[in-house]
């Protein structure tokens, strides 16, 4: 019994190397600093903006003006605006992230309250308007769909294209397919095909339960911009299911793969939990994964109501990623096991 489990590389891989890369995984998103500090960017300069800057926990991006700062805040890259014009202090917020919009709030009527001290005068002298971004409050649900449906839609398409491709050839079915009079590409598009559609109809389950009364989704009016990315996605993640389908040999060792391949992707692409604050070098990582500008785009579209602009770089990304992922796969194809 030793002697076989030892010859089986894979499962020994998935049986110790495969929970050690979670132990890392985790490890290495433990710097991301939930509450302790908080992103806040300012508009011009006063005694409330001096104050912030003295403040603890705060970390303070100053914009030339209030436009770009208010699309910073709805890219999610800050909690809140302070504008300040002479004695009148605008504070603008986003509802949807209230973990994040209550300590910059606090810290803001902290630094206030230290300025209208400073300035030692009755009434006090910067009166402050709070005012959000929104006409509504949103809840966690509009955050969390965008990118547990990436997420779902991605595995779909992975493992279903990498198991069919070993299963065939382990049952000598892609030969089969060689020498039948059938094009190779009706049966590969007809294997796409029914991928996309699957994603499709995950969508449409998926968004019918988080719109339910109980859990309260609020789609955008640019919801539908997500069809393209959910095709894109499903291209994108089929690839490489195709890709570890023509490198593994058996359905176990093409299983723990594609499990190696998605999961630590969605940890760090921000499926589960967001990593706003995760270390810069982590973040540049998760900007090469083809699932974190998916989840970009689908927040976007979904939630934040953003147009054709916001498909531009996931789109790119998800093309890009595909077409360099499928021609690895081309390379590595085989008809058969030898």
């Amino acid at each position: 019994m030793f002697k076989a489990s030892y010859r089986d590389k894979a499962a020994l891989f998935f049986t110790f190397m495969f929970p050690l890369m979670f132990l890392i995984v985790f490890s290495l998103l433990s710097g991301v600093k939930l509450g302790n500090e908080v992103e806040i960017a300012v508009v011009g300069d006063s005694r409330v903006v001096a104050a912030l800057k003295n403040s603890e926990g705060v970390n303070l991006q100053e914009f030339k003006d209030s436009t770009t700062a208010i699309n910073s805040l709805r890219d999610g890259n800050v909690a809140a605006i302070v504008v300040s014009q002479g004695d009148s202090i605008d504070v603008r917020y986003a509802n949807g992230d209230r973990a994040e919009t209550g300590p910059a709030l606090a810290k803001i009527s902290d630094a206030v309250a230290s300025a209208n001290l400073g300035a030692g005068t009755t009434p006090p002298k910067y009166a402050v308007r709070q005012k959000p971004i929104e006409e509504t409050a949103f809840e966690p649900i509009q955050y969390l769909t965008p990118g547990i449906l990436s997420w779902g839609v991605s595995t779909a398409a992975v493992f279903s294209s990498a198991l069919t491709l070993v299963a065939w050839r382990r049952k000598q079915v892609l030969r089969r397919i060689q020498l039948a009079p059938i094009g190779r590409g009706s049966v590969l598009s007809s294997r796409l095909l029914l991928s996309v559609v699957i994603a499709l109809l995950q969508a449409v389950l998926f968004v019918a339960v988080a719109t339910l009364p109980m859990f309260g989704l609020q789609l955008s009016n640019q919801w539908w911009l997500a069809i393209p990315l959910l095709i894109l996605g499903t291209l994108a993640f089929f690839s490489v299911g195709m890709l570890l389908g023509a490198i593994c040999k058996t359905e176990d060792s093409v299983t723990g793969a594609a499990n190696l391949a998605v999961l630590p992707m969605a940890l760090l692409a921000g499926s589960f939990f967001p990593i706003d604050k995760a270390p810069d070098w982590v973040k540049l990582i998760t900007n090469a994964l083809p699932l974190r500008h998916m989840n970009e785009g689908m927040l976007d579209v979904l939630v934040r109501g953003k147009g054709f602009e916001a498909l531009i770089l996931p789109g790119s990304v998800l093309i890009g990623f595909t077409l360099v992922i499928s021609t690895l796969a081309a390379v590595f194809f085989r008809w058969e096991d030898k």
